[in-house]
């Protein structure tokens, strides 16, 4: 082989080399910053296809009902705790079902309250409680701004589309 072919080939072997070594430092750094959401159920049984449990000290994404009944606010400061159930008709919650108690720190969303379904970020810090750091509550799936609506019912005139 020529120098000049054994230059070439030095110096594409590096870039590849190079961008190969980029690739995994990125795919790594991405890793440790995935939050993988799970329901209460998941958290005490794992994962349907997997089986896979969350660890404590796992970063991770929780959606649930909060359970009536279950909101404890202390007056004194902005925490509160909560229990979380699975998504399905919120009077129904038995002692049997799986809930997840979240302790929050800080002003809770205006469309929070009990039987509402949420989605709260935090870690697992113990079994089954998680310290949350940001709390979102979902509307109402069938909400529709009004413009929309209107629209969606004069091309389709026997749908209900719920808009006010």
């Amino acid at each position: 082989m020529n120098p000049r072919r054994k230059k070439r080939l030095a110096i594409i072997s590096t870039i590849v080399l190079g961008l190969g070594a980029v690739t995994g430092l990125v795919l790594y750094a991405l890793s440790q910053n995935i939050d993988l959401f799970y329901t209460p159920s998941e958290i005490h049984y794992g994962k349907k296809e997997t089986g896979v449990k969350p660890t404590v000290g796992q970063r991770l994404d929780i959606g649930g009902i909060v359970i009536p009944g279950s909101v404890i606010r202390n007056a004194d400061t902005l925490e509160v705790s909560f229990d979380l159930g699975d998504m399905k008709t919120p009077t129904v919650f038995t002692e049997q079902d799986p809930k997840v108690t979240v302790q929050y720190t800080g002003i809770l969303p205006d469309l929070f309250r009990e039987g509402q379904g949420i989605v709260a970020q935090g870690m697992l810090t113990d079994g089954f409680i998680i310290k949350a750091t940001e709390v979102l509550a979902k509307h109402d799936e069938e909400y529709m701004p009004k413009e929309i609506a209107d629209s969606a019912k004069k091309k389709h005139k026997n749908v209900d589309y719920g808009g006010n």
